[in-house]
């Protein structure tokens, strides 16, 4: 089967485009090679090749874990580890 290649056009920044082409020529390849690597690994792989998220879930944790740590400096109980993990554990839960 004969393959057919069509150009992609796609907008970015202009400053991040000349890094990317910097970084592409350090490590021998042109933006071309580096794209078409990036459109295979995530047909193969069927996901981005990196994670995607929100620092939501990251900042609902710290402030849970700073409310816990605070409960805990306002009380004289000591707890032991277990405890303290077990705390964790339904924080993140």
């Amino acid at each position: 089967m004969e393959s057919l290649n069509l150009n992609l056009n796609v907008r970015v920044d202009a400053n991040d485009k000349k890094s990317f082409e910097q970084f592409c020529n350090s490590v021998g390849m042109n933006v071309s090679t580096a794209i078409n690597m990036f459109i295979k690994a995530v047909l193969r792989e069927q996901k981005l090749p990196f994670e995607i998220k929100t620092n939501t879930f990251d900042e609902t944790i710290y402030g849970k874990l700073k409310e816990a740590e605070i409960e805990m400096n306002n009380t004289s109980k000591r707890y032991t580890k277990e405890e303290i993990l077990e705390s964790i554990n339904k924080i993140i839960g």
